[in-house]
């Protein structure tokens, strides 16, 4: 007798971790992020010449840190929950004074313009980690879910330098800013986001999920 309705395969998502796992991730996002503060991106480069000497390589900064990497990362790999609540618990470190921030810590941080961005890490985290586990593993799904991610933090901290500059709550020049915060680090974090979804891949292959 046919069944009236076939078992459909729902691709595993990161739901089927224990509660365990899911508080592990969290605390490996809040690390990864803080630590990748201080870590900057830079690419080796050996110099054009035959036969090319790999003991003379230089490297060239991409002028971002590992940060917005490391929130990708979690997201693709433990889902929105993790993702979303290391950055919270980021936020909350940096607010509480703690110098977690690239500037610094505490509650006058808010009045930073770039304050705004790691603000986004929180919906940035969530959403990349929600659409990573929407279908099953396939590298352009973590792509999409990697560059949405970073929208959303691009996003709100151009609303809040908007804010700032509007109500003049701090002393910001709105186009540097968006230059200097937004559209300069473009191409550095488009490499980033290829890094981290190549990378997601093959480990959640290895980890069979």
């Amino acid at each position: 007798m046919t069944p009236l309705v076939k078992d459909v395969k729902v691709p595993q998502d990161a739901n089927t971790l224990s509660s365990f796992d899911k508080l592990l991730w969290t605390i490996i996002g809040l690390l990864l992020t803080i630590g990748g503060v201080f870590l900057e991106v830079a690419i080796p480069l050996p110099k054009l010449a035959w036969p090319i000497d790999l003991s003379n390589v230089s490297t060239y900064s991409l002028g971002v840190t590992f940060q917005v990497g490391a929130i990708l990362l979690v997201g693709c790999m433990a889902g929105r929950s993790p993702a979303a609540l290391s950055q919270i618990a980021y936020l909350a470190l940096g607010l509480a004074g703690f110098q977690v921030f690239a500037q610094g810590g505490g509650l006058g941080y808010l009045q930073e313009p770039t304050f705004g961005y790691l603000l986004g890490f929180i919906p940035g985290a969530w959403v990349c980690g929600h659409l990573a586990f929407r279908q099953k593993r396939r590298l352009e799904t973590l792509i999409i879910s990697c560059l949405s991610g970073l929208a959303c933090i691009h996003t709100l901290g151009l609303l809040y330098l908007s804010v700032l500059s509007v109500l003049r709550l701090t002393v910001v020049n709105w186009w540097g800013a968006v230059l200097q915060y937004s559209i300069f680090p473009l191409p550095g974090q488009f490499i980033i986001v290829c890094a981290v979804a190549v990378s997601a891949y093959v480990l959640r292959v290895l980890l069979f999920y």
